[in-house]
């Protein structure tokens, strides 16, 4: 143990209520307590969080609460909207909730109106979104732009290409006229089955990349480029029609052939996997329209002044990263799963993935110390449906500890645009509630949720206690889905406050990188040895090359 944990008496006093917890059984804190999802539960906005699965009571809350006011979180989170350097590795603030200030609110972080720069850019977004959906951008033969492909990879394309399918049902029928379609693998293999099915003189491509040099992105579009140049021949004003860059880096973008007309840009203070809001957006704005667009950003923004401004008793992202805390630290449960019941997230856990362990997956100290406790959990998941048949036999019967966040909208299919199929669809909304809920129940409860359980044989017995969380949204809509992003994003960094760590930096997948470059060059007869190879990489070189 840490000598800040050891001499810590918050950590101390945290460790010994987990003792007393850690023989207790979820079936018997619900059978002792009528009053327990009253006392265990808050709401904002459109967002409810149930923690009464979770294997804690009234007492833990107040232990970890006084942890996060030890660890300083206040202070902390003051810094973090004051556009301190909270990213310590680059110097540099993480202004993420930057993008989604209302137009109205001044942000002057060292002499410089960030709230101003913000708004020019999500204009500019709404020119061009205006002109595309209206049929006024054509490609370089004349034709009206029917698809838009975006070509990036991590944050320039989980964070799109979720919400997009999140809202995918939001516009109404007729309403947008294009297709939007994601590219990310460095193979090559979605473009070139993208490529097939598209024309060449009605397509768009969104080349996204923060420093505008990661190769996966840059060959993708150079490929695009070069299919582009074969299908429509290298005439002029060919990238000015069918190319838009998004980067923080103008002069690389100018060199790569995007015009100035054509670049969105993005800043220092925004790391990757938290730059959704801003222009790496603009295919989400693309595909539900701008004022969809601005109801994510609003929505964001509310749990950015919820963060801010409410005890911590009653805040959702206090809350929600002080249980994971104790999950992690305390229970020693290092698995986590996020299990959305509504087909629109099917890429809500991919994009979780990134958030958390991007984030935390760390061992050094802001301190430059090696930590001895455990900090991110391993994060995965699947829609809840599909993960029933998948993976949930593990959840129930298997070996291994996971806790689990259920996220499910209470309503759907109330719009107008669904009222000939009604009936059904809100039938299928029903048994994916009951089939969240049920599931919950029986993971928290276990044979205590089952009549006649203690009749059964033991392979039909079910343990319980399996701790999880339900986030209930009203509805899905860009408000809601913008809250829930931003609720786990201020998770993300109250952990890494408790954990002593930093979650704006990501050295861990840079070298990794690098060694890929030399080997490459290896691999295409541009060097001649590659220096500190092992026999397995070796061997696998010299059967890929034989």
């Amino acid at each position: 143990m840490s000598d800040s944990r050891r001499n810590s008496q918050a950590w101390q006093a945290l460790l010994a209520h987990g003792e007393e917890m850690r023989g207790k059984h979820l079936s018997d804190l619900f059978a002792g307590d009528g009053q327990r999802f009253e006392d265990l539960h808050r709401q904002t906005g459109a967002i409810l969080f149930d923690f009464s699965k979770q294997r804690i009571e009234i007492e833990t809350l107040d232990r970890l609460l006084d942890l996060a006011r030890e660890r300083g979180l206040a202070e902390r989170i003051n810094a973090l909207f004051a556009g301190e350097a909270v990213n310590s590795s680059e110097n540099r603030a993480a202004m993420h909730w930057a993008l989604r200030l209302p137009v109205d609110n001044a942000c002057v972080v060292q002499g410089e109106d960030v709230a101003l720069l913000v708004h020019a850019q999500l204009q500019r977004m709404e020119e061009i979104v205006q002109q595309v959906r209206a049929g006024q951008w054509r490609g370089a033969t004349g034709e009206v732009i029917t698809d838009v492909v975006n070509i990036g990879v991590g944050g320039s394309d989980l964070g799109p290409l979720m919400v997009s399918e999140a809202l995918t049902d939001w516009c109404l029928p007729g309403q947008s006229p294009l297709s939007v379609h994601f590219a990310s693998t460095m193979d090559g293999s979605q473009l070139s089955q993208l490529l097939g099915d598209l024309s060449a003189h009605s397509t768009l491509f969104i080349i996204s990349s923060k420093s505008f040099s990661t190769i996966d992105t840059l060959s993708n579009a150079a490929t695009a480029r070069r299919w582009l140049e074969r299908e429509v021949g290298d005439c002029e004003g060919l990238l000015g029609c069918h190319f838009l860059g998004v980067s923080a880096a103008a002069d690389k973008m100018t060199e790569w052939g995007i015009a100035p007309g054509n670049q969105m840009r993005l800043w220092d203070w925004v790391g990757g996997r938290y730059s959704l809001w801003s222009a790496i957006g603009l295919p989400v704005a693309l595909a539900i329209g701008m004022p969809a667009f601005r109801d994510l950003l609003a929505g964001a923004h509310s749990m950015d002044e919820h963060f801010q401004q409410v005890p911590f008793a009653d805040n959702l992202p206090v809350l929600l990263g002080m249980i994971g805390i104790w999950n992690t630290n305390v229970l020693g449960i290092n698995a986590h799963a996020i299990l959305p019941y509504d087909g629109r997230l099917k890429e809500l856990p991919n994009y979780f993935e990134q958030l958390e362990m991007e984030s935390n997956g760390k061992s050094v100290s802001l301190g430059g110390e090696t930590v001895d406790y455990a900090t991110c959990p391993i994060v995965w998941g699947n829609v809840g449906p599909n993960a029933q048949h998948a993976f949930y036999q593990l959840l129930h019967q298997g070996t291994e500890v996971v806790t689990c966040d259920f996220i499910v909208p209470a309503r759907r299919y109330l719009e107008p645009q669904h009222n000939e199929a009604a009936v059904e669809l809100v039938a299928q909304h029903e048994l994916a509630l009951a089939n969240c809920l049920a599931q919950s129940r029986l993971l928290a409860l276990g044979d205590a949720a089952v009549e006649g359980a203690e009749a059964l044989p033991l392979h039909q017995r079910y343990r319980g206690n399996q701790p999880s969380s339900t986030l209930l949204l009203d509805e899905l809509t860009p408000y809601s889905l913008g809250a829930l992003i931003a609720l786990y994003e201020h998770k993300v960094f109250v952990q890494s406050v408790i954990w002593d760590i930093n979650p704006f930096d990501q050295w861990g997948v840079e070298m990794g990188k690098r060694i890929a470059m030399d080997t490459l060059a290896y691999i295409r007869g541009d060097s001649d040895e590659l220096n500190n190879a092992d026999s397995s990489t070796a061997g696998l070189l010299a059967r890929i090359l034989g």
